[in-house]
């Protein structure tokens, strides 16, 4: 598996075609099957598609080294079909992290002001020697890449506390790139897989600065 690529494609083909038990950490943020559209008119791809979204699973579980980790964002209205697949592909639940918002994101029976993850595993890793909160602070990307963007710093966390440097990250929802900013930013490697080509063309951009920030500060 090549490292520090942003692959543009279908993440279950893409990683059927790896070796079992080479990656890492899995971080990733996919479509919640809740056919969002921002007020732009921005939609995501198969977020009308549950077989096509829940089936990367499966693969993520297979690509994962045994006693590793699984965070992965949801969509709190398909959390059945979410913990369904993730029991299917394998993985074991072992915490939850929430990141309570200042603001409304969205109004329905209630007003949306959290984002949530289930911290998943493939086997039984070793506990941090210094677990993360499982309330997080939230900080809001704005959107500019990606119509349901997460910052870097709410990623960064994340592969701070459960990978350590040189450890290969995988993302097989890449959107615009931002687990595989915070990985790089945090001295990992990273893999980042995307459907829609227009992300995969944002991210490689993204990390383009990233790999001139690096460059700057070690010539500084």
């Amino acid at each position: 598996m090549e490292h520090n690529q942003i692959l543009c494609g279908d993440a279950t083909i893409i990683l059927s075609q790896y070796a079992a038990e080479c990656v890492d950490l899995v971080i990733t943020d996919p479509p919640y099957l809740c056919r969002y559209k921002d007020r732009d008119g921005r939609t995501l791809a198969n977020d009308d598609n549950p077989d096509a979204v829940l089936a990367v699973f499966e693969e993520a579980y297979r690509v994962l080294k045994p006693d590793s980790y699984c965070i992965s964002f949801y969509g709190w209205n398909a959390i059945a079909a979410f913990s369904q697949a993730w029991a299917k592909a394998g993985f074991t639940t072992v915490g939850h992290i929430v990141w309570p918002k200042r603001y409304a994101s969205r109004s329905g029976h209630t007003q949306y002001r959290h984002e949530s993850a289930f911290v998943l595993t493939k086997g039984w890793p070793p506990k941090p020697e210094q677990p993360i909160s499982d309330v997080q602070e939230w900080a809001y990307s704005g959107n500019k890449y990606h119509p349901t963007e997460k910052a870097v710093s709410v990623i960064a966390p994340l592969v701070r506390g459960f990978s350590k440097r040189g450890d290969l990250v995988l993302d097989p929802f890449s959107g615009s790139g931002s687990t595989a900013v915070a990985a790089a930013l945090n001295g990992r490697d990273y893999l980042g897989i995307e459907l829609e080509e227009r992300y995969c063309n944002l991210a490689r951009a993204r990390l383009k600065g990233v790999s001139r920030y690096q460059e700057q500060r070690k010539a500084a």
